[in-house]
């Protein structure tokens, strides 16, 4: 048995085959969770994944000769800003969630040992503490301008077919759903000099608060626009 998570019995942190994970019953929560730059989708999204043709690149303004800071404000298992770092991007993952942030410390060790995501992992930074609360001060310590922020906010699903992934189950019983997401936005909004980019399921409500300038559409999901100013070439 590991080290338990605060606030939840049932899941506990523990090291298996060299990495830290986060487990539990696996009848609810299936196969132990952990974070994975080195192999898996990560690695297949690295090579195959589309590059700066990706959704999430396109919405965070990548284009030729742009390549944006980005702070990724609510940086869960780390795949996006994973994305963008590979990108050649600067990214700063704020974690609130102690277990998670210790997932992203441990996959993030990894990914600076092995020689095929050394160079991308050293554009990551990794900070805990709530994006909500103190995004200004959290970014104001780190190295990376918030030119661009991006949120991707737990979505309360009404719809339990969407509850059916155990990797899910087990990750919202610890993050639960984004009830300050107006506050994240507008603190998102203050603190980012360029653009704010905001990720929902593609039928979801925008957060409340202003409306997103432009917005970016996937089969499953969207990207909402805030924009203050055009990123330039540098």
């Amino acid at each position: 048995m590991g080290l338990p998570v605060e606030g939840e019995a049932e899941l506990h942190l523990e090291r298996r085959d060299g990495r830290l994970v986060l487990a539990g019953d696996e009848k609810r929560y299936g196969h132990p969770l952990a974070v994975e730059f080195t192999s898996g989708k990560a690695a297949h999204r690295r090579r195959f994944g589309g590059g700066r043709g990706q959704l999430i690149a396109r919405a965070c303004g990548f284009s030729q000769g742009v390549t944006p800071s980005v702070v990724d404000a609510t940086a869960g298992l780390g795949r996006d800003a994973f994305v963008l770092a590979s990108l050649g991007a600067p990214v700063l993952l704020v974690e609130r969630v102690a277990a998670i942030f210790a997932l992203l410390e441990d996959g993030l060790a990894r990914a600076r040992a092995d020689a095929e995501t050394a160079e991308i992992a050293a554009c990551m930074r990794l900070v805990h503490g709530d994006a909500a609360t103190a995004l200004a001060a959290l970014v104001a310590g780190s190295d990376v301008a918030p030119q661009v922020i991006h949120l991707d906010p737990m979505f309360p699903h009404r719809d339990k077919s969407a509850l059916v992934k155990k990797e899910m189950r087990l990750f919202r019983t610890l993050a639960g759903d984004d009830a300050d997401a107006p506050r994240l936005l507008e603190a998102a909004l203050d603190v980012a000099t360029h653009r704010v980019v905001v990720k929902r399921p593609r039928k979801a409500p925008p957060i409340a608060g202003p409306a997103p300038r432009h917005v970016i559409e996937g089969k499953t999901s969207r990207y909402d626009l805030y924009v203050h100013r055009a990123l330039k070439a540098g």
